[in-house]
This record gives structure tokens, sequence and C-alpha cells, in this order.
């Protein structure tokens, strides 16, 4: 994971495949173990996330560095916070 945000309703993940994964396959996997990590804390069960899932594919270190800065910049955009240092749901390799 090089860079991911968590919004109040949704998440955003910079992901980088490896050898062996399919994009559906890491979803998937992050998708599970997020929601049953939430359903334990909040002593309850059933669906979290929404089934679908939207992916660019990104060509070169430039579209990488701007897709994370674009992404881990949602809260400022959704004036959940005026600075980024503000918001503790996020976290990038190299920001």
């Amino acid at each position: 994971m090089l860079a991911w945000v968590l919004m109040p309703d949704h998440a955003h993940w910079l992901l980088q495949l490896g050898q062996a994964d399919t994009l559906a396959g890491l979803v998937t996997r992050l998708k599970c173990g997020i929601a049953r990590s939430a359903n334990r804390a909040l002593g309850r069960a059933g669906a979290v996330w929404g089934r679908g899932y939207h992916e660019a594919t990104l060509r070169d270190d430039q579209q990488m560095f701007a897709a994370a800065r674009y992404l881990v910049a949602n809260p400022l955009r959704a004036g959940l916070v005026t600075r980024l240092s503000d918001y503790p749901f996020w976290n990038s390799a190299w920001l």
C-alpha cells in the first residue's frame, strides 16, 4: 500500500500489485480484513463495504506521485480539515 486515506463514507488506496496478486483478490482481502476488525471493534456484524471498487492504472512514477497527492488531499477538498496534518486517517510512502 503506497498511499491511503479513510474518509467518513469511503476509502482510497494506492496499491502496488505483487507478482502473484490480482487487483480483485487484493481488494477483497483488504475489505474483508478491515470489515472483520471494524465489526469486532464496534461489537457488530454485517457488511461494511459496498461490492464494487474503482480502479485506474498508473503508467509511471509521475502519475503515481500525482495520484498519491490527490488521494491524500481528499479530506482537505471535502472540508474535513484545513491542514492535512490535522486529519489522522491517511498515510503515504512519500508525504
